[in-house]
């Protein structure tokens, strides 16, 4: 197996978060350094091994994605070269060069962004149950990974278990604001739709995403990881078939895996066999290849 990256340790550097995949360091009161690992959660739990390269993938394709939606949104970015970085922090290439960012500390919301522009995952068992997707009606007759009529946005929110919640456009506007929630939707559906065109001309399927926004002072940005496998339903065109699992380049092929071994979901969550995790890998580096023209280096 080639070197997984599962925790950074940069002493002298004030680590504020540990997240399911990312470790966030402190540099001063306005800056944080994100550093993508390779660790890889599913169904709310970190596995037990990494993903070769992942954090590697997660990092070069958001700056991708930042640097192609700059006309439709600010972010919170500043460099992810280690020549821009502080000094302290260069001694730390062989664990962040790569795969860390320097960026604006931001107030963000606490509401996921999430566009929809095929049913899937959480969203066809709620069209199952209710005919509708976070309270938005939608067609009779349709299928796992049906197109729907037009992309819509279903925000989530975070229970005290970690797990994403769907919620309402009304609820969300009840938790932040009408005016903030309209344009949070507005700014979604706009980079959804971007995007989306963009894999369209790779013969890529956008199916669903999910933004983080914050304030960088008084300016609305697009925060944290933005259109990778981890965050995003990558599926390939030619193999689009509605009415069940989708072939994709995302971790779905993880999640099938512990489906397939019949895993509780429940502590302790499973390593994955080294099969998987490498072809799992080879997943998330051919999105990259595509969607960028470009082999990862």
């Amino acid at each position: 197996m080639p070197q997984v990256i599962l925790e950074t340790n940069l002493p002298g550097i004030e680590l504020i978060a540990r997240g399911k995949v990312r470790d966030v360091y402190a540099i001063d009161a306005k800056t944080l350094l994100i550093v993508a690992t390779d660790r890889i959660s599913a169904f709310d739990y970190i596995l037990g091994s990494g993903i070769p390269d992942k954090g590697r993938v997660l990092t070069q394709l958001s700056l991708f994605w930042f640097d192609f939606l700059a006309g439709l949104t600010p972010n919170h970015l500043i460099s992810a070269d280690l020549r821009d970085y502080p000094i302290e922090l260069r001694s730390f290439a062989d664990q962040i060069e790569g795969r860390s960012m320097l960026v604006h500390r931001a107030r963000m919301i606490d509401v996921e962004c999430v566009a929809r522009g095929y049913l899937c995952g959480s969203g066809w068992k709620d069209y199952q149950a209710t005919s509708a997707v976070c309270g938005i009606p939608l067609p009779a007759g349709l299928l796992d990974g049906s197109q729907l009529p037009e992309p819509i946005f279903t925000p989530a929110t975070k229970a005290q278990s970690g797990h994403d919640e769907n919620i309402s456009f009304d609820t969300a506007a009840a938790t932040i604001g009408v005016e903030l929630a309209n344009e949070l939707r507005r700014r979604t559906l706009a980079i959804y739709n971007a995007a989306s065109s963009y894999a369209a001309t790779k013969g890529i399927i956008l199916a669903d995403t999910k933004f983080e926004f914050g304030y960088v002072g008084d300016t609305l940005v697009l925060g944290d990881e933005v259109l990778t496998p981890d965050s995003s339903r990558f599926w390939p065109r030619d193999t689009w078939a509605p009415g069940g699992a989708q072939l994709s380049f995302d971790k779905q092929y993880v999640r099938n895996y512990l489906e397939g071994i019949a895993w509780n979901k429940q502590p302790p969550a499973p390593a994955l066999p080294d099969e998987v995790a490498l072809e799992t890998s080879n997943k998330y580096k051919e999105a990259y290849r595509i969607l960028t023209g470009k082999a990862l280096s």
